[in-house]
């Protein structure tokens, strides 16, 4: 049996209430997501942070439970350093979307109420999209959540495979402010962050505000 009450909605109430965008490049992977975390109707919080690092150069989006995404948070970024001091296991962006999935699958019955991507670049740019139950894929763009009908509506309208880092970062903050507009678990503003070998750049922008 699942934990879960019957009459909860886990894809349009749990997992759908943001927007989160991600593509890649040949020198990167941009990933980006707006601020508001919605309950229901209600407008939980404003500013919330949905663009998280395990590294410098690794980087995930979340949508879903909180304490969810946080547990997972905390789960992925220990693996990492501790893979990294120990030098036992690899590091790379794929093993860790490989380990979450198998992390997310054996617990299907019980499920982690999550949709995580997750980004970055080792020997070279990936992007991972996973679901709650553990499917995972490896995207060249993708959007998710509930505002992901028009994000991805204008990333295909200007995606190239050739997208220069900065063209990437402005396709997906126009993305995500067309949910911004149009969806209304999607709010506040924008996290746009560009991930490269070197590290990452993150920049915040408003509809009617100035660019932080």
């Amino acid at each position: 049996m699942s934990r879960l009450p019957q009459n909860i909605d886990i894809h349009n109430k749990i997992l759908k209430g943001t927007t989160t965008v991600g593509i890649k490049t040949r020198n990167g992977v941009v990933l980006a997501a707006d601020r508001r975390a919605s309950a229901g109707f209600y407008v939980a919080h404003k500013y919330v942070r949905k663009v998280l690092y395990i590294s410098d150069n690794i980087g995930i989006t979340t949508a879903g439970s909180v304490a969810d995404l946080q547990y997972i948070y905390n789960i992925l970024k220990n693996m990492y350093h501790y893979n990294k001091i120990t030098g036992v296991r690899p590091i790379t962006v794929k093993a860790l979307a490989t380990y979450l999935a198998t992390l997310l699958s054996t617990s299907k019955y019980f499920p982690y109420l999550v949709q995580i991507l997750i980004g970055g670049v080792d020997e070279k740019p990936r992007l991972y999209n996973l679901d709650y139950l553990g499917d995972f894929t490896e995207e060249d763009y993708t959007a998710t959540g509930s505002g992901s009908v028009e994000a991805i509506g204008v990333i295909e309208d200007s995606y190239r495979p050739d997208l220069t880092l900065d063209e990437a970062a402005e396709l997906a903050k126009r993305a995500i402010f067309s949910s911004l507009k149009r969806d209304p678990y999607t709010g506040t503003g924008v996290i746009v962050t560009k991930i490269t070998k070197q590290g990452h750049q993150e920049q915040e922008f408003y509809l009617n505000k100035k660019q932080s």
